[in-house]
C-alpha cells in the first residue's frame, strides 16, 4: 500500500500527462484480474458453504432461531451506525461553508437509479434462474436459493442429507483452496489500485476534501469502536483476538474498495477464531446483503453533507424518515456497483435535496469506499462471532437443563408387588451366636 502511494505520487508529480494516463489505465489490469478472480469464486463458494452450513444445522427451528437473531442484530447495527454518522456530520458541519445554489435543472449523475419500490425489491430477491444469478454474482439471490436448497436437504432425513452433504462439503473445501491461490495476487492488486488513483488525481484530492474525509473517517472509527464494545459484551476479551485475526481481510477490503474481495479470507479467519463453520457459512453471506454498516455511516453522513452544502434545513421528523428510508433502501443492494451512491441518488430527491450534490462526492468516492468496505467486513465478522458464541451458550444451557431434569426425576426401578421398593439391610451380628452362650 505504501509503495503504491509513493509510486503514484512520484508519477503524478514528474511524469507527463500521457504517461500518467497510460500508467493509470494499464496498472489497473492487476486490480481488474484480482477482482475478476474473486468474483469467479464468490458464487460457488457462497452456495456450497451456505448450503452445507444449513444442512449441518439440521432442524428448521434452529435455522429460524439463528436467522432471526441475525436479522435483529443487523437492524440494530444499522441503526447504531446511522446515528453515529448523523451525530458526527451534525457536529462538524463539513458542507456548511460551500453555500451552493440549488440547480434549476436535474443533473445526470451517471448512476443507474430507479425509484425505491417494495415490489421491485422483493421480485429482485427471488431468482428466476440460479445460473443467471450466479453468472451475475447476485449474492442475495444466491443466498435465497441456497437457503431453500439447504432447508430442503436437511428435511430429507439423515441418510439422504449425508448423501447430498458430502459432495457439497468437498466442493466448499475445493473453493476455499482455490480462494487461497487467488489471495496470492492480493498484494499486487493493492499496489495497483492505490498507485492508479494517486497517479491520476494526486495527493491534492485528499486535501481538497480534508474536512469531509476526516469527519467521515472519524465516524467510521467511532462506529468500529461501538461494534467492538457490543462485541466485548458477548465475546469478552476474545474480541481483541478476533480483531487481530480480521486485520488481513479488513486490509484487503480497504485497499481494493471491495467487501467481496475479503469474503473468502473473512470466512477462513472466523473458522480459525473458533466460530462454528455452520454458523459462519450461514450468517456471513446474509450479512453481506443486510449488514452494510459502512454504507449506513456513509449514507447518513453524505446525505446531511449535501443538505448542508445547499443550505437546506431539515426538521427532526424529516431527518428521521430519511434515515429510515436510507436504511431500508440499502438492504439487498450490495451487488450493485457504487451501491451507496445509488441508494443516495434514489432517496434524497424525495426530501428536496438536489441529486446533483452527489457529483461533489464522486471524485473522492474511491477513498470513501475504502472505509465503507473495511467496516462492512469488520461488522460482519463481529456479528458472525457473536452469533456463533450465543449459539454455543444456548447449547450448553440446553445440556445443563437436560442434566438437571434427568437428576430430578424419581428412580424408575421396577416396584415390588406391594408398590414399595425392596430394601435389603445388612443384619447386625448376633451377640448370642454359638460360642457366646453362657452356661
Amino acid at each position: 500500500m505504501l509503495l503504491g502511494i509513493l509510486s503514484g505520487a512520484a508519477i503524478h508529480a514528474y511524469a507527463a500527462q500521457t504517461t500518467i494516463t497510460v500508467w493509470s489505465e494499464n496498472i489497473t489490469l492487476l486490480t481488474d484480474v484480482f477482482l475478476r478472480l474473486i468474483k469467479m469464486v464468490i458464487a460457488p463458494l457462497v452456495f456450497s458453504t451456505l448450503t452445507v452450513g444449513i444442512m449441518r444445522l439440521g432442524e428448521t427451528a434452529t435455522i429460524g432461531r439463528v436467522g432471526g437473531k441475525a436479522m435483529v442484530w443487523f437492524v440494530t447495527s444499522s441503526i447504531l451506525s446511522i446515528l453515529v454518522g448523523l451525530v458526527i456530520v451534525t457536529l462538524e458541519h463539513p458542507g456548511a461553508g460551500l453555500n451552493l445554489a440549488i440547480p434549476k435543472e436535474s443533473v445526470d449523475t451517471g448512476l443507474a437509479v430507479s425509484g425505491m419500490s417494495l415490489k421491485g425489491f422483493l421480485t429482485h430477491t427471488i431468482p428466476t434462474s440460479i445460473t443467471e444469478a450466479m453468472a451475475n454474482n447476485e449474492i442475495l439471490q444466491i443466498v435465497v436459493f441456497s437457503m431453500f436448497f439447504g432447508i430442503a436437504g436437511a428435511s430429507l432425513g439423515r441418510n439422504s442429507t449425508l448423501r447430498w452433504w458430502r459432495p457439497l462439503n468437498v466442493v466448499s473445501h475445493i473453493m476455499l483452496k482455490v480462494t487461497g491461490y487467488v489471495m496470492y495476487v492480493a498484494p499486487l492488486a493493492i499496489f495497483a489500485a492505490i498507485s492508479s488513483v494517486i497517479a491520476s488525481q494526486g495527493l491534492g484530492i485528499l486535501l481538497n476534501y480534508a474536512s469531509f474525509i476526516g469527519g467521515y473517517y472519524v465516524a467510521v472509527l467511532l462506529t468500529s469502536m461501538v461494534l467492538l464494545a457490543v462485541g466485548y459484551m458477548v465475546l469478552k476479551k476474545e474480541v481483541f483476538r478476533l480483531l487481530n485475526m480480521l486485520k488481513d481481510p479488513v486490509l484487503v477490503a480497504f485497499t481494493t474498495s471491495s467487501s467481496e474481495a475479503a469474503y473468502p479470507k473473512t470466512l477462513e479467519r472466523l473458522v480459525e477464531f473458533g466460530c462454528s463453520r455452520n454458523i459462519a457459512s450461514f450468517v456471513l453471506p446474509i450479512g453481506y446483503s443486510f449488514n452494510l454498516v459502512g454504507s449506513m455511516v456513509y449514507c447518513s453522513f453524505a446525505a446531511m453533507f449535501i443538505a448542508q452544502a445547499y443550505n437546506i434545513h431539515l426538521s427532526f421528523s424529516e431527518i428521521t424518515v430519511m434515515m429510515l428510508t436510507l436504511m431500508l433502501a440499502s438492504k439487498g443492494i450490495a451487488g450493485v456497483p457504487r451501491s451507496a451512491l445509488v441508494v443516495l441518488a434514489a432517496t434524497i430527491p424525495s426530501f428536496n435535496i438536489p441529486v446533483a450534490g452527489i457529483l461533489l462526492l464522486m471524485g473522492i468516492d474511491h477513498f470513501l469506499d475504502m472505509g465503507r468496505s473495511a467496516i462492512n467486513v469488520l461488522g460482519n465478522g463481529i456479528a458472525t462471532a457473536m452469533l456463533s458464541k450465543m449459539k454455543v451458550c444456548c447449547r450448553k444451557r440446553s445440556r445443563k437443563k437436560k442434566l438437571r431434569l434427568s437428576r430430578s426425576r424419581p428412580d424408575r426401578r421396577a416396584p415390588s408387588l406391594t408398590g414399595a421398593r425392596f430394601v435389603i439391610k445388612k443384619e447386625a451380628p448376633n451377640r448370642h451366636a454359638r460360642g457366646n452362650v453362657t452356661k
